[in-house]
């Protein structure tokens, strides 16, 4: 029997997990399991390989067996992970990234901070490859947390002999073929993918921040391969961790946010296109994305665009050559917390273990009885629009710093109009204030989106915070953007059981089988008799940093 469905494997901040597909998308079976984080210091955020790979197998087993399937029903697996690094020895055993020393502690996860510094000076370089990065150099790219492993911890720079973004080393564990995603070294190890005289590394941009001896020695990878590329079989090892065939086609991966714009992208698009008779299935040339922007939510929010050239955006990443969608430039803008965030914002309330006990008690979840209570301050104020309950209340969303399109890690999160009451209704407020600072982000990285080309007038979403109605609702109303969520609600791992696809030759190419395994579901639409509030919260939104900053500046000038 010729196998019948595909695995997409998704390594997020917190968990892994397993999503079985048939050819057409529609998912069959899903499990997650936890992995550990450690926090040694401040901004210090550390993860384990050997954690990782055990949840991804328990995660892919028990996936099989939900749905009923055994490995011989697999054609296919592809990996997507957060752009964490790596570090392993000439064994392929893990290397201590950890102040604590601990080996097991390998992995620098993509919101650790420790390479702010370095961060700053590859910025005031004015290196020609920052140029590809929005100007500015991210404590979540790879090579100031390579510059800082170097300085503060010589002997593992000495031990190790790979360095790996998260979803190559589990494309490496699965086969034992070193194979880079075009994907992760273009986005986060400035490798230009773009140059006509062949895609390469800029050896005076590593000879200066002295890594050159990383890049001779090909620490940093040698073969690079397009996402979906089929990187080689599954050896034994892992093929029997995993509970699947020896030589199952495992295709080269993506970040994971990457892996929800393919699930989302092509929504729609593909139906428009064959209406005009174009041939959707093979190219999406014919297409334009310009109106589109995919917003993948979780720990952090990606925001995603792409165009036929290039687009230098100040403050948003890329622009970045087939990083997703093949022969296409990438754009790439970012809150560095959200779903973290309203968690943060509910944790840290004294109300908040009454919240729980209260949701638990109404068999739901504490954001739906949140948004209830949202529901009921307005209706008790007799408010027409919802919205207005935060007319007093303001919040500055950069708890860890922003993303885009300031592009300033050292920001910080602030809010105007605090009160003495500390009642469920306050945490209620504090939690709408925090939806709301999020939608204002998001509007922000849009409108520099669009004032460099593009003309965004839809979100097409997935993640985390699409569960929310609230969330949803306010993103729409804030931005003024119609919002399309997908048919799978799970769209990140659908995204990596398109590149499963296409590696195991089902599909010729990953616009095949975006059209063939991607549709749309439910459309939300912004309120307009609500955009004149938000304009104003616009406004005060940008003041908030703006003052911050002023601030910053009042502070460091006194002697």
């Amino acid at each position: 029997m010729s196998p019948t469905h595909v695995i997409g494997i998704d390594v997020g901040t917190g968990s892994a997990r397993a999503g079985i597909f048939d050819l057409k998308g529609h998912m069959v079976g899903t499990v997650s399991r936890t992995i550990q984080t450690w926090r040694p210091e401040s901004d210090f955020v550390e993860q384990s390989s050997t954690d990782i790979w055990k949840a991804v197998c328990a995660s892919t087993k028990a996936a099989l067996k939900q749905a009923g399937l055994t490995g011989a029903s697999i054609a296919g697996i592809a990996f997507d992970a957060t752009c964490s690094l790596v570090a392993v020895d000439d064994q392929d055993g893990p290397v201590t990234i950890s102040p604590t020393g601990e080996d097991d502690q390998n992995v620098i996860v993509w919101m650790d901070h420790r390479a702010m510094a370095e961060a700053a000076r590859l910025t005031a370089q004015g290196h020609d490859v920052i140029r590809f990065l929005g100007g500015k150099v991210s404590p979540e790219h790879q090579v100031p947390k390579l510059m800082w492993l170097k300085k503060n911890l010589p002997d593992t720079w000495a031990r190790a002999t790979r360095y790996f973004d998260l979803p190559d080393w589990l494309t490496y564990r699965a086969t034992g073929r070193d194979v880079r995603s075009l994907c992760t070294i273009v986005c986060k190890w400035t490798y230009l993918g773009h140059e006509k005289e062949g895609a390469r590394w800029n050896k005076d941009f590593f000879s200066k921040n002295k890594l050159a001896d990383g890049l001779i020695r090909g620490a940093f990878g040698k073969m690079v391969e397009p996402m979906g590329n089929c990187a080689g079989g599954l050896n034994y090892e892992s093929a029997r961790e995993l509970g699947l065939e020896v030589g199952t086609p495992v295709a080269v991966g993506i970040i994971d946010a990457h892996a929800g714009g393919l699930g989302v992208l092509g929504m729609g698009k593909s139906t428009a296109a064959k209406k005009r008779g174009d041939n959707a299935g093979s190219t999406v040339d014919a297409v334009s994305f310009d109106d589109v922007l995919c917003l993948i939510g979780g720990t952090s929010t990606c925001h995603m665009v792409v165009s036929e050239k290039p687009r230098f955006v100040p403050g948003v990443w890329g622009p970045y050559y087939s990083a997703m969608i093949p022969g296409m430039w990438l754009n790439e803008g970012g809150q560095s917390a959200t779903g973290q965030l309203i968690d943060f914002v509910i944790a840290s309330h004294p109300r908040h273990a009454e919240a729980v006990k209260e949701a638990k008690a109404e068999g739901v979840t504490v954001y739906e009885f949140l948004n209830g209570r949202v529901d009921a301050l307005a209706a008790v104020g007799k408010l027409k629009q919802r919205c207005r309950l935060t007319q007093g209340y303001h919040m500055l969303p950069y708890f860890h710093g922003n993303r885009s399109p300031n592009a300033d890690p050292s920001a910080r999160g602030a809010i105007h109009g605090l009160t003495l009451h500390a009642t469920l209704d306050d945490l209620a407020l504090q939690y709408y204030a925090a939806i709301q600072a999020i939608a204002y982000g998001t509007r922000d990285i849009v409108e520099a989106l669009n004032a460099e080309g593009y003309k965004i007038t839809r979100l097409h979403a997935c993640g985390g915070g699409t569960k929310n109605p609230l969330w949803m609702q306010e993103h729409a109303d804030a931005t003024g953007c119609e919002i399309v969520l997908p048919r799978e609600p799970e769209a990140v791992l659908l995204g990596g059981a398109i590149l499963a696809a296409v590696g195991a030759g089902i599909y010729k190419d990953i616009p095949a089988a975006m059209a063939a395994m991607s549709a749309a579901g439910a459309v939300i639409k912004p309120n307009a008799k609500t955009a004149a509030y938000h304009d104003a919260k616009m406004k005060v939104h940008r003041e908030l940093y703006a003052d911050q900053q002023k601030y910053d500046a009042m502070v460091a000038e006194a002697r």
